[in-house]
């Protein structure tokens, strides 16, 4: 499979920097899954699995069974993202973008940091905004809060086909995205240090990779449909599923009702024992959303998931 000239040389500069802690160790062979994965006309039936089988994505006779947690994690996701490119989007798609390609070893440091173990809580998100993970490879990736409070850096290259009004400048853009100030400004002031929110939970986007029209204007998965949008959820739902077992899950936090229902399918699917949440989109295109770190924060309550991020003995979290 493609292998961009980007992870060619974050796999050469990685080479070069074995004593770096800030860089993960990549074997950029585990990204390529052809011989382990279906074909996208069998991700319906995968799902459809009997649960006292394993799942060939993360098993023990997988490729994958050497590497930690993180690697295999961004050996999912960079496959996502590959298979994803290779929809023939129908108009009004013009543009796609993929940050976990081109913004690699920024997302792979995110995952270094801040996912090499399991964990309980997993918040769903949708598909990268255009000044969050399109410029920075991290979910609600705004730049204030990827350079200061995640403390996050690394090459971040250009897509291979860019929008005149959405070009990706990185760390260098001047734009914030809203949804992700919001987002990770409230779990500052709940959390403190990012150490705190993820000690048992992650993030992750359901889509990794950005659909644009002609204008520049974001087109959600939502917004999809036919045989591109089953096309595009087949493959998603199966790394989300693939995901939720390497993670070992317990509760689902899907921001926006989308990401929720996807979790909802899938976990029905599969006959998985997890709990699935809603909480408000930070998004100022979100209906109803003002003030939304004060309705997030009360979600928050009383689901009983605020006691997930302050440091607390593993046995008053059972």
């Amino acid at each position: 499979m493609y292998e961009s000239a980007s992870a060619k040389r974050f796999k050469s500069n990685n080479n070069s920097n074995n004593n770096n802690n800030n860089q993960l160790p990549l074997d950029f062979s585990l990204k390529s899954l052809s011989k382990s994965e279906p074909e996208v006309s069998e991700v319906s039936e995968r799902l459809n699995y009997d649960s006292q089988q394993e799942d060939d994505l993360v098993d023990d006779n997988n490729v994958f069974a050497s590497a930690n947690i993180a690697n295999k994690l961004l050996a999912l996701e960079y496959e996502l993202t590959k298979r994803i490119e290779l929809i023939s989007f129908d108009p009004p798609v013009e543009y796609v973008y993929s940050p976990i390609d081109y913004a690699i070893s920024v997302h792979a440091n995110f995952l270094q940091k801040y996912c090499h173990t399991t964990k309980k809580i997993l918040f769903l998100a949708m598909n990268p905004g255009p000044w969050g993970m399109s410029q920075t490879g991290i979910p609600f990736g705004e730049i204030n809060a990827v350079v200061n409070w995640l403390k996050l850096s690394g090459l971040i290259e250009k897509p291979l086909k860019e929008q005149p009004n959405r070009k990706v400048t990185g760390f260098a853009c001047h734009r914030s995205e809203i949804s992700g100030r919001r987002f990770w400004n409230l779990f500052k002031s709940i959390c403190g240090s990012p150490d705190n929110f993820f000690q048992y939970s992650f993030l992750r986007n359901y889509c990794p990779v950005a659909l644009m029209d002609s204008a520049g204007r974001n087109i959600s998965p939502a917004e999809l449909k036919g045989s591109k949008l089953k096309e595009l959820r087949d493959i998603c739902d199966l790394t989300l599923l693939a995901v939720l077992k390497l993670l070992e899950v317990e509760k689902i936090v899907g921001i926006g009702r989308f990401a929720e229902q996807r979790a909802k399918n899938i976990v029905k699917t599969a006959g998985l024992p997890i709990r699935i949440f809603w909480m408000p989109h930070p998004s100022p295109r979100s209906t109803a959303n003002e003030n939304w770190s004060d309705k997030a924060l009360k979600t928050l309550n009383e689901l009983d998931l605020l006691k997930y991020f302050v440091k607390s003995d593993d046995e008053n979290l059972n």
